[in-house]
């Protein structure tokens, strides 16, 4: 192989020649250092890859807390030194009230939804103010090659009598 022909690394450099450094360089989309995204200036994570390297390192220090505190006796808590902390009814009220928040929340979300939704026999869930009516499409061309016609809503007359007639 000739030594005047080099080949680095397809990302960065391509080299053709000693003498004549042509080069050709190819940008990573990803990498965010010439813009001044990144976290270094350089080459560094990203900000999002903090924050969930942080949030995941807090929460499972902080159900080791939890647990520590809630199933630990507390002659071994004296022992350690530890004296002051929340009652132990907190370990299961903190969860029962927020499982019956989230469950009252949901049961208002869909109690909201039914008392904003007319009723079945209103006309308001046939027709809006977005409803088209068909217009008359007359089509001139020949063969296979009809246009598709304009969007439109089936009327509900022609529902019944698409689905209720013989």
């Amino acid at each position: 192989m000739e030594d005047g022909h080099s080949v680095n690394s397809p990302r960065r450099v391509l080299s053709f020649s000693k003498r004549k450094r042509a080069t050709v360089s190819f940008v990573d989309p990803d990498d965010k250092a010439s813009s001044g995204f990144g976290v270094s200036g350089v080459h560094g994570p990203k900000s999002s890859e903090v924050y969930g390297f942080v949030g995941s390192i807090t929460t499972v220090v902080a159900t080791v807390v939890f647990l520590v505190w809630a199933y630990v006796p507390e002659p071994w808590l004296h022992s350690v030194g530890i004296y002051y902390y929340p009652n132990r009814y907190w370990a299961l009220a903190m969860p029962t009230y927020a499982m019956v928040s989230v469950v009252l929340a949901l049961v208002f979300y869909i109690g909201l939804n039914f008392m904003s939704t007319p009723p079945p026999t209103s006309l308001n869930t046939v027709f809006d103010e977005f409803s088209r009516e068909p217009s008359n499409f007359v089509s001139f061309a020949v063969g296979d090659d009809q246009p598709i016609q304009p969007i439109s809503d089936i009327s509900i007359s022609r529902i019944n009598d698409l689905m209720f007639t013989d």
